[in-house]
């Protein structure tokens, strides 16, 4: 009797809900370029460019509209491509982003569609800028719909995906706490090249690179004996809104 072969297990699935093109790049792209390093599948879900309010540097230069929004989209296309992941913009507009039923619905269909072990978004506070509450809300909303055997729409339902908070620009104003602090030393590099081809916001290149090495300062000082000694260790950090579900303290 023969036994076929038993099917491959899928790739595990990342999803980053991201309401402008840099967002990504800035807060995640170290956890992005680690799971894809890993062989898993990461997908972007950008619902903006940011081509109203986060390119002042093309409009300063006499941009049109839509040739920023086509600068924009070159940009994250190749900063995804340099993490490993792939991106899906949704063209919904920013300032304001406004959270309407139809883009929660299309958010939904990415749910659906790219089965996620774990979601990327922004935190629920930012009084520096709507559109990021806006892609929180959004996001959240879409992944309890998602969950829904009645919701309808193509695709299976998903489970209970766990939620991550990447940090936002002002966290100190943001009721942001750095709960986890993830190791990116080893694709840091990555990350770099994946800013750089950011040029419409290059004057956060160096503000994210500071604010890797003092996450990374809190690791090394809450991963072990703090002897003072020398590293090089890069970082980012995160929220979790929900429990961590667990079957021991670790």
């Amino acid at each position: 009797m023969t036994h076929g072969n038993p099917p491959a297990t899928p790739p595990r699935s990342t999803l980053v809900v991201t309401a402008h093109a840099g967002d990504f790049v800035w807060r995640a792209g170290g956890a992005i370029a680690l799971a894809a390093a890993r062989g898993e599948k990461v997908t972007i879900a950008c619902l903006t460019f940011g081509e109203r309010g986060e390119s002042a540097k093309a409009w300063r230069e006499g941009r049109k509209l839509d040739e920023i929004k086509a600068i924009r989209r070159d940009e994250a296309e190749r900063a995804a491509a340099t993490l490993g992941a792939e991106v899906r913009f949704f063209d919904a507009g920013d300032y304001p982003l406004t959270a309407t039923p139809e883009l929660t619905d299309r958010l939904v269909q990415v749910y659906r569609d790219t089965q996620p072990d774990v979601v990327l978004t922004h935190p629920v506070d930012d009084p520096y800028n709507g559109d990021h509450p806006a892609a929180n809300r959004m996001a959240l909303q879409a992944r309890v719909l998602a969950q829904a055997i009645g919701y309808p729409g193509p695709g299976e339902i998903i489970g209970a995906p766990p939620v991550f908070y990447f940090e936002p620009h002002q966290p100190e104003m943001s009721g942001f706490r750095p709960e986890v602090l993830l190791d990116i030393t080893e694709v840091w590099e990555t990350k770099r090249k994946a800013m750089e081809c950011l040029g419409a916001q290059q004057h956060l290149w160096d503000y994210y690179t500071d604010l890797a090495v003092r996450r990374g300062v809190q690791l090394k000082r809450n991963a072990g004996p703090n002897l003072g000694l020398a590293h090089k260790t890069m970082a980012e950090a995160y929220m979790r809104p929900y429990p961590q579900i667990a079957k021991e303290l670790a």
